[in-house]
């Protein structure tokens, strides 16, 4: 393997993995931090997914983050929002399952 190749490792979610995985769109409303945007993407980075989208915009005094994430199932989606809740900066999480927009989960 050269060094311009990498390896993808997939982890696989143990504590669901009988669930049914599905596209789910992460919504944030956080302070507007030089770092924000960072630290909600390592939470990602840190069990190898990828989002599949990613839009983040300034909206009054607040930053608006939008983050799709495919292949995901439900329960692992809802761990990964409390971490979000976590961060500091993050004032609100809420997913939405991209497929079904109408089944929306707030975490305030």
């Amino acid at each position: 393997m050269s060094a311009f190749e990498s390896l993808t490792p997939l982890r696989p979610d143990v504590w669901a993995a009988g669930n049914l995985t599905t596209t789910v769109q992460f919504n944030l409303s956080a302070e507007i931090e030089a770092d924000v945007l960072c630290r909600v993407l390592n939470l990602f980075a840190m069990q190898y997914l990828i989002p599949c989208q990613l839009a983040a915009r300034q909206v009054a005094d607040s930053l608006e983050i939008q983050v799709q994430v495919s292949k995901l199932s439900w329960h692992r989606a809802q761990v990964i929002a409390e971490k979000m809740r976590n961060l500091i900066s993050v004032l609100d999480v809420q997913l939405a399952d991209a497929q079904h927009p109408a089944q929306v989960q707030s975490y305030a």
